[in-house]
């Protein structure tokens, strides 16, 4: 079953192209169907990339996926189009009486910041606390994982002395989840951030569990029960070259960054990168759509009941 999206989104035409499933609003409403709502709250600079990432994985699953596009009211953002954003966003206000199955918070580039000094971290935290009576499962990616462990349990980001940067083997820390069913033993995930999520400090919180992880850069992926939310620090979500491209950015502007570890053949920026991770980031978000379609009520009003 297709995605359903905006046809004048861009995400609907590159999906198209690409094989994926998509459908638009008026065909879905004439299928006798109960589509899982699944909302996309997003804090990266470049959404229209981050939409096609996001849309791409959900949408690749057997079922029928309603994408909400949703965004701060007290941010503008400036790297995007107002006219792509008044198109097809809508402000958290505007969807705070709404039920959904599912809700990805995206990360930002805002590790430098303390949560608290993040202008619109008052307004992510009233969301945060909707998810409990509003979402059934939330997804938290890397700084947007980061905010809400942070929320619900107080663990701590803390600064590198250099970023991490790259594609770096993780291990299954529990084959018998369903997020990982299907998964390998060991298996490389992009690594793009400052910050990191201590071990010793997740294992210190009440009720966590580290599914996914790593000897080189920690914990990767976190299950929160209480919260019905997975927690996720890295990027299988990343583009093939996605991390070429933010190489490439910090080499124009001078700013000092290493050649992203195990990312291009032979480390050699002069030749195009390999993707090792697209099949188990597949896994990981149709493991997720699998367990919200398994778990949700059919009746969106009973969520959070």
């Amino acid at each position: 079953m297709p995605i359903t999206l905006p046809e004048t989104l861009p995400a609907f035409d590159v999906l198209s192209k690409e094989g994926v499933m998509v459908m638009s609003p008026d065909r879905a409403a004439h299928q006798d169907i109960r589509p899982l709502r699944i909302g996309l709250l997003n804090l990266m600079p470049k959404k229209i990339q981050t939409e096609n990432q996001f849309a791409r994985l959900i949408g690749a699953t057997p079922l029928q996926i309603d994408f909400q596009l949703i965004r701060m009211s007290t941010h503008e953002t400036r790297n995007t189009a107002a006219e792509h954003m008044e198109a097809f966003y809508r402000p958290f206000p505007e969807v705070r009486d709404e039920k959904f199955d599912g809700l990805i918070i995206t990360g930002a580039p805002i590790e430098h910041l303390s949560f608290e000094e993040v202008t619109y971290w008052d307004e992510l935290c009233e969301v945060m606390d909707w998810t409990q009576t509003n979402v059934h499962s939330t997804f938290g990616v890397c700084w947007g994982g980061m905010a809400m462990i942070h929320h619900f349990h107080g663990v701590k980001k803390h600064m590198l002395d250099h970023k991490a940067f790259g594609c770096f083997r993780h291990t299954n820390l529990s084959p018998s989840s369903p997020y990982l069913r299907g998964f390998s033993d060991e298996f490389v995930i992009p690594v793009s951030r400052w910050t990191e999520m201590k071990q010793a400090e997740i294992d210190a919180a009440p009720h966590l569990r580290t599914l996914l992880g790593s000897d080189e850069v920690g914990p990767c992926l976190v299950e929160d029960p209480d919260h019905r939310a997975l927690y996720i620090f890295n990027h299988f979500e990343y583009d093939s070259g996605t991390l070429k491209e933010e190489y490439d950015r910090d080499i124009a502007n001078g700013t000092p960054i290493n050649v992203p570890m195990n990312y291009y053949p032979d480390d050699d920026p002069s030749r195009q990168p390999l993707n090792r991770w697209r099949s188990h980031a597949h896994l990981l978000y149709g493991n997720w759509v699998n367990e919200i379609y398994q778990t949700t009520p059919f009746d969106l009003n009973a969520i959070g009941s």
